[in-house]
């Protein structure tokens, strides 16, 4: 174990603080930085400085404790005991992106998908609109190959770079994450801190209007001004999840604060007084009614984290 100090008094950091050049946070409340704003503290939180102090506070923490990348936390549920270990938030040094010809974007992982295509947009790059429809960040999409409007990552992704959680960064092609709908095989505990995206030639102009397009398409089938977390489930092989969920009576159903949207019912919403166990429950039990009405189990989409 790295060596420990104090931090605010009683509580022993995990790796000297001298070391630290980003902020360090213990049992910091996660509830207000995911948009289910539900769900307990991190025991750490830590927002580097930079990429070396990432790397630095990572070696230093030498793979003792599991370590968790947070983006926006728009497809997230945190679980009320809080999550153990360190949650690492990227700031400002990781929002960047950058055109490097060729119709091609190196994006830092806290880049926004707003940020990425309007960058795109603004470069004459094609192929990248469908990031304007999801809501998160590039290590967020890396990770799960995230995807809207008949594309995901998998078709633009050329490389990414991620530091483990001992510190190393390494750099992962695209092949070597094996990719699948909505899923990666990402080194566990890896935190993205950059990836390379490849687009086609395009006109802003016409690249515009399909962004505009795909906002409103958004606007007006998901409930984008309710606390909730995106698409619940996983689209089964050749169906959509919410036409399940519908076929087997769950629109508008409750568990305590959490609902079932009425406008999309592939999401669930915080209505104001939810615990994160309302709503991962009241996920459960439509699991479990899709199930018994047309014999699909689904799968959860929206990742599920931290201590009951």
């Amino acid at each position: 174990m790295a060596p420990d100090c104090a931090v605010e008094g009683a509580v022993a950091a995990p790796v000297p603080v001298d070391s630290v050049r980003g902020t360090l946070t213990p049992n910091a409340p996660l509830a207000k930085l995911v948009w289910f704003k539900t769900g307990g503290a991190a025991d750490w939180l830590f927002e580097p400085a930079d990429l070396d102090d990432l790397r630095e506070f990572l070696a230093r923490l030498g793979g003792e404790l599991p370590v968790m990348a947070l983006g926006l936390g728009s497809n997230l549920i945190v679980r009320d005991g809080g999550v153990p270990g360190v949650v690492v938030r990227l700031g400002k040094a990781f929002a960047t992106v950058a055109d490097e010809g060729e119709q091609v974007l190196r994006c830092g992982g806290g880049a926004s998908g707003i940020l990425v295509s309007s960058t795109a947009r603004d470069a004459g790059i094609a192929g990248l609109e469908f990031l304007r429809g999801i809501p998160g960040t590039v290590g967020g999409f890396v990770r799960m190959n995230g995807g809207a409007y008949g594309r995901e990552v998998a078709d633009v992704l050329l490389d990414c770079e991620a530091i483990l959680p001992g510190g190393e960064l390494v750099h992962l092609p695209a092949a070597d994450l094996r990719y699948s709908y909505r899923h990666s095989e990402l080194p566990e505990g890896a935190v993205v801190v950059s990836a390379r995206l490849q687009g086609t030639p395009g006109d802003p102009a016409e690249i515009g209007v399909e962004m505009d397009r795909i906002a409103r398409a958004r606007e007006e089938s998901q409930p984008l001004r309710t606390r909730t977390g995106g698409s619940t489930f996983k689209n089964p092989e050749g169906d959509k999840a919410w036409r399940l969920v519908d076929a087997a009576g769950c629109r508008g159903l409750r568990k305590g604060g959490a609902q079932v949207s009425e406008k999309h019912a592939n999401f669930l919403i915080n209505t104001g007084d939810a615990t994160s166990a309302d709503i991962e429950e009241l996920g459960e039990e439509v699991r479990r009614r899709v199930y018994a009405e047309t014999g699909v189990m689904l799968e959860w989409e929206i990742q599920r984290v931290g201590r009951p």
